[in-house]
This record gives C-alpha cells, structure tokens and sequence, in this order.
C-alpha cells in the first residue's frame, strides 16, 4: 500500500489542472469531469478536489462536494429517531468520486472518502449526514463496506450519519 501523503497531493480544482486525459473507465464520470466540474466549481455548486500522483503529474482522482437536505421520510427509522423532527436534515453531499484507471486497486477510493469525510468535519457549517451517489452496483458495494445506508427512495443514494462518524471512525493526520 502506497504512502498516500507522499504519493499524492490533494488540492481544488483549478485551470492548471489538465482534465482530458482523465479516464476512470466510466464515461458519465469522465464527461463530467473534463466538461461541467469546472464549471461547477466556479459557480460554487460543487467544490471539487483533485489528487495528483505527485510522480507523474497527473490526476489520478477526484471528488466532488455540496451540501445537501435529505427528506427526513427517506431515513431509517432508527436514524430518524435521532434527529429532529424537520422536514429535512442537512447534509453534504460527495456526488462523484472516480479514480484513474491507472491508479485504480490502490486503496485511493478510500484514501479520497477519508478526505472528503475529514474536510467535511473540519468545516464550520453543521451538517447530520454525509451522503454519496454511487453511480452502479460496484460503487454502492464499496459505500456499503464503510457502513453507509441506502435512502428508502433509491438504493444508490447512501448515508452515513455524521454521529457514526465521529463514534465510529478516527482519523489519523
């Protein structure tokens, strides 16, 4: 297993990246990527975060972060149970995630969770869920494996709630 912090920095996303050339084998991720993230980030509609092998230069994943509101009738009972009564809960949303076919089965999805989690436990702004949408069976797989929950409206939108987080989960620096 990689030293992640040696291999790879991550930073925004910022015009010095070169973006064409990424390909995580899922075209919907590639497309976004190279067309829209940018975009998105300058509009403030998603923050998106690039690791570079610090090797070769080169983007070897990305994430994207927003924040969301989850309907509180799309949560298990036993989440619900824990939160207030509102119509919806906040959240912050991790809407894509994708890793560079060359880098893929190094651990780097899980390296760029972690961060994503991390940044987002840093912020100032209160959020009770941390949410993912995995694009296919494969990536639901993976959210599953670290304790994330399908939302009753559609299997592939998953949860974790920010309380499991911080019991459940430490983050070494």
């Amino acid at each position: 297993m990689p030293d992640f912090f040696k291999t790879y920095s991550i930073t925004p996303l910022s015009k010095k990246h070169n973006r064409n050339s990424f390909d995580c084998g899922v075209q919907e991720l590639n497309d976004y990527f190279v067309k829209r993230a940018g975009q998105d980030s300058r509009r403030n509609v998603a923050s998106i975060w690039v690791a570079e092998n610090n090797d070769a230069v080169e983007i070897a994943g990305f994430y994207s972060l927003s924040m969301a509101a989850v309907p509180l009738s799309n949560l298990s009972d036993d989440t619900k149970k824990k939160l207030p009564r509102y119509g919806n809960v906040p959240a912050v949303r991790l809407g894509r995630l994708a890793i560079s076919r060359n880098e893929q089965g190094k651990g780097l999805g899980k390296y760029l969770l972690t961060d994503a989690i991390i940044r987002c436990l840093r912020d100032e702004i209160a959020w009770a869920l941390f949410l993912v949408d995995a694009k296919n069976d494969t990536a639901r797989k993976f959210y599953e494996n670290f304790g994330f929950f399908s939302l009753k409206e559609n299997k592939n939108n998953l949860y974790i709630p920010r309380t499991v987080i911080e019991r459940e989960y430490s983050f070494d620096e």
